[in-house]
């Protein structure tokens, strides 16, 4: 396997949640106790009723699904594309898992030729190797729009191969592949579809029938709402309006209030309900003392919770789960249970992971995350392993 000392966590076998939200009601369950068997939920059952030793249980305040993070470039002062290695995956799973995130896809932006498939493999080794937290990768580029290049380095940015899909398909796990749809091959697209790599929109200027043969060809969902992509005008919806009005389509969104404005939030978790996930795009800064680092040649540096390049360009984000969640509770005024579901829920359902991740009930993996009364996180627990501690 890898050379370094991997953190596995701590068998628990019983959680007694004070307040549980289980992903599917809006209103929590009091005093709930969770058995746990093989990485898996056994039971729930009232604290009252509880007929099992309670001695070596965790109590929490509150139990919520485990977070999904569908979208971190780095953490824990690792970022994914300087470091495409299974220990950093690793390293950079206990620094998400510092702000509630349970699973997670690293996150491999546009980089020179192929470098991209170090990203697979050292995501395949750790899928392998059951590394914590590791649901596979996500590939956000190179094969994006030059129109619409964010921080990603133009230089890089191409269309896609048949060498490409082959390579792509090599991805063990879940494989999410953010990607300019007017730029590809469609029927390159539908074969990476048929293969089961999760096709997302992002860093592309489609034109609203575009989008829709993207759609046709594969496409399910849109990476960072509102971020690098054809906005909604008076003739033509674009990408936004295609993922706020295909009830079909997913949504990973931002919500540090940075990236996208409070209302543009509030109108797409009104417009999007379930569809919607929250992401952090998270960067190497966050769980860590690092403030400035070097993305292809391009400086980045954070300030005042904002990571920009030279030009002032937005270069990831400097955001944990557990913060987006407590900005969707203030930001779009929605019930604690959606905001918790936004993290956990949805991203489970567009990775169709939702037979296994983001609810708890009986036979669901026991991936939790439990928090404080006012949301901020306690410890994380992967597969019935507890990992204590949380970002200051």
């Amino acid at each position: 396997m890898c050379g370094t000392m991997i953190d596995r966590g701590q068998h628990i076998r019983t959680v007694h949640a004070r307040t549980l939200y289980d992903g599917e009601s809006i209103a929590p369950l009091a005093d709930q106790v969770v058995t746990i068997e093989n990485g898996f939920i056994a039971g729930i059952q009232p604290y009252a009723d509880a007929t099992m030793a309670m001695d070596d249980a965790i109590t929490v305040d509150i139990l919520a699904p485990g977070f999904i993070d569908m979208q971190i470039n780095g953490a824990g002062g690792i970022q994914f594309n300087e470091q495409p290695t299974i220990e950093a995956m690793a390293g950079i799973a206990a620094g998400a898992r510092q702000g509630g995130t349970a699973h997670l896809l690293p996150t491999f932006i546009t980089a020179p030729d192929i470098d991209y498939r170090a990203a697979i493999d050292a995501a395949n080794a750790a899928v392998a190797s059951d590394i914590p937290g590791i649901l596979g990768v996500h590939l956000e580029g190179p094969f994006l729009s030059k129109e619409k290049p964010g921080i990603h380095p133009s230089a890089y940015i191409r269309p896609m191969t048949r060498d490409d899909v082959n390579a792509v398909c090599q991805a063990k796990g879940t494989a999410l592949l953010t990607l300019a749809p007017e730029e590809q091959n469609s029927a390159l697209m539908r074969e990476l579809r048929d293969r089961g790599v999760h096709l997302f929109a992002g860093h592309s200027n489609a034109t609203a029938e575009q989008m829709q043969s993207g759609i046709e060809a594969g496409i399910r969902g849109v990476t960072h709402l509102f971020n690098s992509h054809s906005p909604i005008l008076a003739r033509d919806p674009g990408i936004v309006g295609a993922a706020l009005m295909n009830q079909n389509l997913h949504a990973g969104i931002i919500a540090d209030g940075i990236h996208v404005h409070p209302q543009n939030l509030a109108m797409a978790a009104r417009l999007m309900g379930s569809r919607l996930c929250l992401v952090t795009d998270a960067m190497k800064t966050i769980a860590s003392t690092v403030t400035t680092f070097d993305l292809y040649g391009t400086p980045i540096t954070l300030n005042n919770d904002r990571l920009t390049g030279p030009d002032g360009t937005l270069a990831g984000a400097h955001l944990s789960m557990d913060q987006a969640v407590r900005n969707a509770i203030v930001m779009l005024d929605c019930a604690p249970a959606i905001a918790l579901a936004m993290a956990s829920t949805n991203p489970a359902r567009a990775l169709d992971l939702d037979n296994c991740l983001g609810r708890i009930k009986p036979n669901y993996c026991a991936s939790f995350t439990c928090l404080s009364g006012d949301f901020q996180p306690v410890s994380t627990i992967v597969k019935g392993r507890l990992f204590a501690g949380s970002a200051p």
